[in-house]
């Protein structure tokens, strides 16, 4: 696994004045692999093809490989509820992937389903799904979906996904974190999707059971009330080696992305978070 970091991790200081440049450079300078990114908002009258051809050019000249773009979606509610109407908005994120050279693009599923089960849901997501990964595949780019947004978080729930989409284009992100905003065991888990793996995310959160009180302050609630925090990956409790080495086994070998959500300084994070990692591969190698 080579070791990469999101752009989101950055986020405390790409909200105040750090330019892409700073973040691509900062991340080289740490001693990450590869690199991915958010979806880019620009100011107005920037094309955004010319901004991703930048970006292609600015990780290219630092060494970083681009492994994965991410951008927002919704097969149910989003473009006013028209899912062929997201796909289309969606195509041009598959383009600016390909533009800066990622070769996995995630995109969410659904934030909520309007009453739907989540067997409902996932019937009439799926077709859309798999229409974009068809495209995706022309542009020599996967599509995967992450365990995020409560909703479609579990895995059951996400290995049902795939399943109906049943693509070889199309696959899973792997958060290790994000199935305890669910309360789903990560072990559990990662196990039950490793095989279906495009990318992973290294993300950490501190857990308390529900003791009848409200979280406290930087602490939020599980679906089921239970609460987090993140923080730092390797700090917190959740069972990140364990996850490397499930996944190490099901023959997993693509980017493992640092994913940080914490409230501790963003660059202690980043640093921290790398010789975590780097450590952990070097054990289970």
């Amino acid at each position: 696994m080579k070791i990469g970091v999101s752009s989101y991790s950055f986020k405390s200081y790409t909200r105040g004045s750090m330019p892409i440049e700073d973040v691509i450079k900062t991340a080289k300078e740490i001693g990450y692999e590869q690199i991915e990114f958010v979806e880019f908002k620009l100011p107005g009258g920037e094309n955004i093809m010319e901004y991703a051809a930048k970006v292609r050019d600015l990780c290219k000249g630092a060494g970083l490989k681009v492994a994965a773009y991410t951008c927002g979606a919704d097969f149910i509610s989003g473009s006013d509820g028209d899912p062929a109407k997201e796909v289309e908005r969606l195509k041009t994120c598959v383009d600016v992937a390909a533009t800066i050279g990622a070769r996995n693009m995630r995109h969410d599923s659904t934030y909520g389903a309007g009453g739907l089960t989540y067997i409902q849901a996932v019937k009439k997501m799926a077709p859309y799904v798999r229409e974009l990964t068809e495209y995706a595949e022309t542009k020599f780019v996967r599509t995967m979906t992450e365990n995020h947004g409560h909703f479609m978080q579990e895995s059951y729930r996400m290995e049902y996904l795939i399943s109906e989409v049943d693509h070889p284009n199309y696959g899973a992100l792997i958060d290790i974190g994000n199935f305890i905003c669910a309360d789903e065991d990560p072990v559990i888990a990662v196990s039950r999707l490793a095989p279906f793996a495009f990318h992973v995310h290294a993300k950490d959160f501190k857990y308390k059971k529900f003791d009848g009180g409200e979280p406290e302050q930087g602490w939020g609630n599980t679906r089921g009330g239970n609460m987090i925090a993140g923080t730092i990956v390797g700090n917190g409790d959740m069972p990140v080696t364990q996850c490397l080495r499930i996944l190490k086994s099901a023959g997993y070998e693509g980017a493992l992305g640092l994913e940080f959500e914490g409230s501790e300084d963003n660059m202690t994070a980043l640093r921290e978070g790398y010789a975590f990692l780097k450590k952990t591969i070097e054990e289970i190698r």
